[in-house]
């Protein structure tokens, strides 16, 4: 082999090797970093750079430079395309060879610059994909004369494998910009989604405006939020609520005043947001609110009108210490903010109305129903027993402390509406209320649920995951049927109760949350623990307040009112009328045992209010197999014999239940091994 064939072969080698970090690159100035280095040995390049066109500006911008020499040079010159002849290359779509700068006297500026770094000849080829013309790929030599046609043409192969590699980047740049974008719009569509729960949830606007303020906050850049409202008897506008931080009492809240020279006043008048992204811009307006924001560092506002069937009624405003903070896609999503707030307002006046033309007679029956229901913050908890009253009394007692409760109960006894009802009654009701049921979820995801996960943390986390815990921040959480917990994450949730903080699955960074844990469950927790089923330090700090809701069968006096709330609350669903209850049906269900207890009665009645045809409901007692005169006699149980000789011996020594003649003394116990077995089988001692 010759001198010459090996001359090619090196050459096609090297030519391979480039071909190969062209592929391997997806960062365009390593590329070219590359092939700086790599081109030497097939033609004579000291310089490499890559000009691409942009077409939103219409200009030339070199992207990258390298060079294998020293030498001063960076990127990010941009200039018009017939400034350059990167531009020439560009729009004609043919490679130029330029063999002595010296005497090229067409773009002085850019001559001018490559001749500072001593460069004499350049090549430059046209970089053009399948899809469009991108720009040109250049090569300098310092050595005049230093490119033929030969030297061209191994140029324009090289180009068009860069083409196709910068190509891919910039797909990939679309591609990526794309994905945040609609990233963006979902989680806008969430915050929208959020605001519309809260505002179905509740009729007070302060607290409407609250949680709209503090969503806001999470997507639009704002430190001042107002909602003023139109005053139907004075025609002017009423300061409803305020979210803005040293306000050293100049904004007076409920204050009326004038909208006519302010930004508000514009967008009543016209009916459409109204935005002033600037100092220049705010300083325009008169209005004492306006002057007022200025004055204390404020550059952009919007006001944002609330229609409602075709009329104006307030007007939603927000400020930033920034210009040009409200963009178009911002304006466009708090447009839609403004219509809920305005559907919340609308329903609010509606419902205020509604309430003042109901007639005597309705406020009697709903003060008679309310005075159990309500009166305590029990709106869905049904009945009037005693045994109930003792657990709602409790419910008070512990609901405003941040105490930990264990509710104990047979399956459907209500144990969830009672850890509703502890959330509503604490100092946490504005904020969330988490459940999640322990037993329906797969003991490889409980973690995951609750704690959460980064992405890639196991097979198949494809994205972060937000655990329930992080959820509940500043709010309750209620883990139902926590008997289930495996023992591996009972010591993890112990270190969320005593310490505050976890980790989520695959992560290292320690997150802090402040919640309240509501646990319940249907099983002995205390022989789980002897069992070694389930940590003792951990059935601890569950069992500080522990409460026992009694079945259905000790509360047989609530049984019909159930019944009737049950049938009202079907036939309204199922748009039937009626009216009564036969008295002989709802003595048969007040005999019967309901081992389902009302998740079992209310399954009943559903299904009675299905099969009834006229004014009455019709109960199909047949199912429940009821004896007609008694109560029905199960089988007595170890449990049950248990109970009722602790009964007796506490009847008998009248609840005393220490010292040498108490209730534990005659039954062989030691005192709190009693007093457990009392909070376990649900025995309370009855009222003088």
């Amino acid at each position: 082999m010759n001198e010459s064939d090996l001359s090619s072969l090196d050459r096609y080698r090297t030519l391979l090797r480039v071909a190969e970090a062209i592929a391997s690159h997806s960062d365009l100035s390593a590329l070219v970093q590359d092939l700086a280095r790599l081109l030497p040995s097939v033609v004579p390049v000291n310089f490499v750079g890559l000009s691409l066109y942009d077409p939103h500006r219409g200009v030339m911008r070199l992207h990258v430079l390298r060079a294998n020499v020293p030498a001063d040079i960076i990127g990010g010159h941009e200039s018009e395309p017939g400034d350059t002849p990167a531009g020439l290359v560009w729009e004609t779509q043919q490679p130029l060879l330029l063999s002595d700068l010296s005497a090229e006297r067409r773009w002085p500026t850019v001559m001018e610059l490559m001749r500072e770094d001593g460069v004499q000849s350049c090549c430059l080829v046209p970089l053009t994909s399948v899809a469009r013309r991108l720009g040109s790929l250049e090569f300098s030599s310092l050595a005049p004369k230093a490119y033929g046609v030969a030297d061209m043409e191994l140029m324009q192969q090289v180009g068009r494998q860069v083409a196709v590699a910068v190509e891919n980047v910039l797909n990939r740049e679309a591609a990526e910009a794309l994905r945040r974008d609609v990233e963006r719009q979902r989680d806008r569509f969430s915050l929208l989604l959020r605001m519309t729960n809260t505002i179905a949830s509740t009729l007070d606007l302060r607290e409407v405006f609250r949680a709209v303020s503090l969503c806001l906050r999470e997507m639009v850049p704002q430190e001042y939020a107002s909602l003023i409202l139109c005053d139907g008897e004075t025609q002017r506008v009423r300061l409803h609520a305020l979210d803005f931080p040293d306000n050293e009492g100049a904004l007076t809240e409920g204050a009326l005043s004038d909208a006519a020279g302010s930004l508000a006043g514009l967008a009543f008048e016209r009916r459409r947001p109204a935005i002033a992204n600037t100092l220049l811009d705010l300083k325009a307006f008169s209005h004492a609110v306006p002057q007022l924001l200025v004055r204390k560092g404020f550059r952009s506002m919007c006001s944002l009108p609330l229609l409602s069937r075709d009329r104006v009624i307030g007007c939603l405003n927000l400020a930033s210490h920034h210009e040009q903070a409200f963009g178009e896609q911002d304006v466009e999503f708090l447009s839609q903010v403004a219509g809920q707030i305005a559907l919340a307002v609308d329903n609010a006046v509606a419902y205020q109305e509604i309430h003042t033309l109901k007639d005597r007679l309705t406020e009697e029956k709903l003060y008679l129903e309310e005075e159990i229901r309500v009166e305590h913050g029990f709106d869905d908890i049904i009945g009037d027993s005693r045994a109930l009253k003792q657990i709602l009394g409790q419910v008070e007692i512990v609901a405003p402390t941040d105490a930990t409760v264990l509710i104990l109960g047979e399956t459907g006894t209500g144990k969830e509406l009672i850890a509703r009802a502890i959330h509503r009654l604490s100092g946490r009701h504005a904020r969330t209320f988490v459940k999640l049921n322990c037993a329906a979820i797969p003991t490889g995801l409980l973690e995951s649920e609750l704690f959460g996960h980064e992405r890639g943390a196991f097979t198949g986390a494809i994205a972060q995951k937000v655990g329930r815990f992080e959820l509940a921040h500043g709010g309750t959480i209620f883990l139902d049927e926590v008997g289930e917990i495996p023992l591996e994450l009972q010591s993890k949730l112990l270190r969320v109760l005593q310490e505050q903080e976890f980790e989520r699955l695959g992560s290292t960074r320690t997150i802090r949350v402040d919640i309240r844990l509501v646990a319940a469950t249907n099983r002995d927790l205390a022989t789980l623990v002897e069992e070694g089923r389930f940590r003792s330090d951990l059935y601890y700090r569950l069992n500080v307040f522990p409460l026992n809701l009694p079945p259905l069968r000790d509360r047989r006096e609530d049984i019909p009112m159930l019944v009737r709330y049950f049938t009202q609350h079907y036939a309204a669903r199922m748009k039937k009328t009626i009216e009564s209850v036969p008295a002989p049906t709802l003595e048969a269900l007040s005999r019967y045992h309901w081992p389902g207890n009302i998740r079992e009665l209310e399954n009943l009645v559903e299904r009675a209010v299905i099969l009834t045809q006229g004014m009455q409901l019709h109960v199909p007692l047949q199912e429940l197999k009821i004896e007609a005169r008694q109560d029905p006699a199960p089988a007595a149980t170890l449990q049950d014999a248990e109970r009722e000789q602790i009964l007796k011996t506490l009847r008998d020594t009248r609840w005393v239940i220490g010292g040498p003649d108490g209730a534990a003394a005659r039954l062989g116990l030691k005192r709190t091994t009693l007093t457990s077995k009392i909070k376990k089988l649900g025995i309370f001692r009855p009222r003088e």
